[in-house]
């Protein structure tokens, strides 16, 4: 963690950056940029979302109906999540 005065130097140090070069400090700062970063598929969340409903129809069958329910969430969160990253 910076002491007061160290972020006060730091602060000042920016603001003579921005001045001197400011497309340096748009390139630098998370300006728009035009490379994004690579986003994971969507099917390995749909395949665990596959996997936590069976686990649901599982406990179902057992009788742990509370623990079935939840599982059950567990599932349809993943799933909405997968079907989230598919859309974007």
């Amino acid at each position: 963690m910076l002491s007061k005065e160290d972020s006060r130097r730091l602060a000042q140090m920016e603001r003579q950056l921005q001045r001197d070069d400011p497309d340096f400090c748009t390139r630098m700062g998370g300006g728009n940029f035009s490379i994004t970063a690579p986003t994971r598929p969507a099917l390995p969340l749909f395949a665990v979302a596959a996997m936590i409903t069976l686990a649901a129809a599982g406990l179902a069958l057992v009788g742990w109906w509370i623990a079935a329910a939840i599982t059950a969430a567990w599932s349809l969160v993943t799933l909405l999540a997968a079907a989230f990253r598919l859309r974007h």
